[in-house]
């Protein structure tokens, strides 16, 4: 089943009196609206972002070939239409996001699509109301106390199946939630449990909230990694993760997937546990032809038992070929998969015919990797 990601970026940045749209903002090493295409992209087969006026192009510049990024309307579900307007024939469910829940975690959008699959027509995730909740009249007085137990503070990403989510758009309302449209035309709407960490960042206070769920600025760690292999008759080209039929593969001790190599040798430069010819290299015959995703996962064990949690990684390809822009949501999942989820920035460029890459005699990449001290781990 494919699924498409609408995420909807259009808002202002007014409450944090700032001049920038909200989804331009600022948190922790990446922008809100990266952190909601990092999440989505290893569940959506397409992802479309809703943009404010004058800012596609700047959206488009962050988060690289392959999203389709759509002016946004004066109303929230005004841009939502906008989004589904373009989703493609054979997209099966739409995931509806705030760019605004930037935090919302990969997890929650793979257990939204999981309901689904299983035949829900509409998924919304929520939370307990834990306050005491008034319907207060005009004249300032409480009319009625709903019992909270019933209650449910709803978030995103919510998940229809596409022609659903066409249908309750058709009539052109606006609501300030999907589940909302869907519910007036008489529909179940299932609610999953949701996640504190995906709160709506709307205010200064909203921000500092999503930066603990980040970790303190001083646990941070980053780290750069770089790997490059001559091309090789015979031989299949593995790149991000995912085979690329058709193109001629690269020498190596491994798969010889630079990409992953790469967000290897940044994780453990970031972690400080050595590099990657020390722990996968030519004296460890139990990795010769080892596939880059395993090495992903072994990295990120190593990693994890060290005690640190992946905040982003971002890789960039140099190369002529292959292409890049066609298969790069695919190569992304193939990618965060591997690391248990993680968000993933995938990018490709060319050396206008210098040297290895240039002149077609091979392949590589660069990669950055964010990561940070998980509080829970036992030293």
């Amino acid at each position: 089943m494919k699924c498409a990601a609408i995420i909807a970026a259009a808002g202002s940045g007014e409450r944090f009196g700032a001049q920038i749209p909200k989804a331009l903002i600022q948190l922790g090493d990446r922008t809100l609206i990266e952190h909601a295409v990092g999440a989505l992209a290893p569940v959506a087969t397409q992802i479309i972002i809703t943009a404010p006026a004058g800012y596609e192009d700047q959206i488009r510049a962050l988060v690289g070939n392959g999203i389709d990024v759509v002016t946004g309307g004066a109303t929230r579900s005004e841009s939502v239409r906008n989004g589904l307007a373009l989703v493609a024939s054979d997209i099966d469910y739409v995931l509806v996001h705030d760019a605004a829940r930037a935090l919302a975690t990969t997890r929650l959008a793979q257990e939204v699509l999981a309901q689904l699959e299983s035949g829900e027509k509409a998924v919304i995730p929520g939370l307990e109301q834990i306050d005491t909740v008034k319907v207060v009249d005009a004249s300032g007085y409480v009319v009625a106390t709903p019992d909270r137990k019933e209650l449910r503070r709803v978030q995103t990403p919510q998940g229809f199946s596409r022609q659903l989510l066409v249908d309750a758009h058709a009539s052109h309302s606006d609501a300030t939630d999907d589940g909302a449209l869907v519910e007036s035309m008489g529909v179940k709407v299932k609610v999953i449990q949701g996640e504190e960490r995906a709160l709506k960042i709307t205010t200064s206070a909203d921000l500092s909230i999503a930066l603990s769920y980040l970790g303190r600025a001083s646990e941070f760690r980053s780290g750069v990694g770089v790997d490059a292999h001559t091309f090789v008759q015979g031989k299949p080209l593995w790149l991000a993760g995912i085979e690329w039929p058709d193109e001629i593969g690269v020498e190596g001790h491994s798969d010889g997937d630079v990409a992953a190599h790469a967000i290897c040798d940044a994780l453990f430069a970031a972690s400080g546990l050595s590099d990657l010819g020390i722990n996968f290299g030519v004296n460890r015959p139990e990795y010769a032809g080892a596939s880059g995703a395993q090495l992903l996962k072994e990295t990120l064990a190593m990693i994890t038992k060290a005690g640190y949690i992946i905040s982003h990684v971002s890789v960039q390809v140099i190369a002529n070929r292959p292409k890049l822009g066609p298969r790069r949501i695919e190569a992304i999942a193939a990618l965060s998969n591997a690391l248990g989820g993680a968000s993933v920035s995938l990018l490709a460029t060319t050396t206008d015919g210098m040297g290895l890459t240039g002149e077609g005699k091979g392949i590589a990449a660069i990669a950055s990797a964010a990561i940070f001290k998980d509080s829970t781990h036992s030293r």
